[in-house]
């Protein structure tokens, strides 16, 4: 019988994260060429994600970039994981995702999430409050409302506005659990994405509750579950978990000055003498990880899929060198059996 991991979709989330003496530009480059590196491999999805004046960050726009990321590549789906929706204009998004399933049609995800900027000044710069994200319910409702077909003698609201290009188009819609995103998918009838915690058990009774609480949609008759991971593999463990550290390492600095750096190279970082709070938060941002050589991998995989049921993995990984993440992505596709990992 063929491994749990074979049997599932295998995706892939990319954040832009900038590396110590590299230029925004230059990490938004990167995450370009590594989706076609990642179509090559056999992935079936690529999404991009969306932060707001982070000093390490370069994904700022994720339409703009899934754009970019839909132009250099032919096969794979490009999608956002996610565009943060209290940040923005329902209609405003829907277009922009109707031009995006336009320019590359039958190949847009619509990825959304319901978070707000992380500080008080990136929030008022946005133009919005911490509130706005107990809104995102309603937002959803009407983002999806203006891809339907509109009915007859609408007069008000979405079903009255013709959101050019997107009306009629079907982009496929996801929510990320983020707060009460489980429930609210589960409520509109979409996938769920929700990301592998350090207390697996939290994960699964977040499962049970959208499962639970699902209600067929014309998108999906079921629940669907895209299990988000950060995870490495290498040719040793050792190497494997220091190729997760300096995301890791730029986590815990946000926690501490408020900001996430650029990534630092992982070997450093090992070398330096923690204080015990930057200890613990390295610890925190860790937790969840997943690392390992090729066989504690894919046991590690197999047992998680069959613990979540999960019928995607999204997977994330960013590190110092370039090449340690797509070594490790291609040796991640030769144990999920995509086309690609044979090579």
């Amino acid at each position: 019988m063929d491994a749990i991991r074979t049997r599932v979709r295998w995706s892939v989330l990319d954040r832009a994260l900038i590396r110590r003496g590299q230029s925004a530009a230059g990490a938004l480059r990167d995450t370009v060429e590594f989706a076609g590196e990642i179509e090559r491999l056999g992935y079936d999805r690529f999404w991009v994600a969306e932060h707001h004046a982070v000093p390490g960050i370069a994904g700022s726009a994720p339409t703009v970039l899934a754009a970019a990321v839909a132009a250099a590549t032919s096969r794979i789906r490009v999608g956002t994981g996610g565009v943060m929706l209290p940040n923005h204009r329902p209609l405003v998004v829907a277009e922009q995702f109707g031009v995006l399933e336009s320019l590359f049609p039958g190949r847009i995800d619509m990825g959304l999430g319901r978070s707000v900027g992380f500080t008080g000044p990136v929030r008022r710069a946005l133009g919005v409050e911490k509130s706005a994200a107990d809104r995102f319910g309603e937002q959803l409702t009407e983002l999806l409302g203006y891809f339907g077909d509109p009915p007859a003698g609408a007069r008000t609201g979405p079903a009255a506005l013709s959101a050019m290009p997107a009306r009629g188009l079907r982009v496929p819609a996801h929510v990320l659990a983020i707060g009460s995103g489980a429930d609210i998918a589960a409520a509109h009838g979409l996938p769920v994405v929700m990301a592998l915690h350090a207390d697996t058990d939290r994960t699964l009774a977040a499962l049970d509750r959208y499962r639970a609480g699902f209600r067929p949609s014309a998108q999906c008759e079921e629940p669907y579950v895209l299990l988000a991971v950060n995870a490495a593999v290498a040719a040793t463990p050792e190497r494997a978990a220091l190729l997760q550290l300096p995301e890791a390492w730029a986590t815990a600095r946000s926690r501490i000055d408020g900001a996430f750096p650029p990534l630092d190279p992982p070997e450093e970082i090992a070398a330096r003498v923690l204080t015990e709070r930057e200890r613990g938060y390295v610890e925190q941002a860790r937790a969840a990880q997943l690392h390992g050589d090729g066989p504690s991998v894919a046991r590690r995989l197999d047992d998680l899929l069959a613990r979540t049921g999960a019928d995607e993995v999204l997977v994330t990984l960013t590190t110092h060198d370039p090449a340690d993440r797509r070594d490790s992505y291609r040796r991640l596709a030769a144990l999920a059996g995509l086309p690609g990992g044979a090579a």
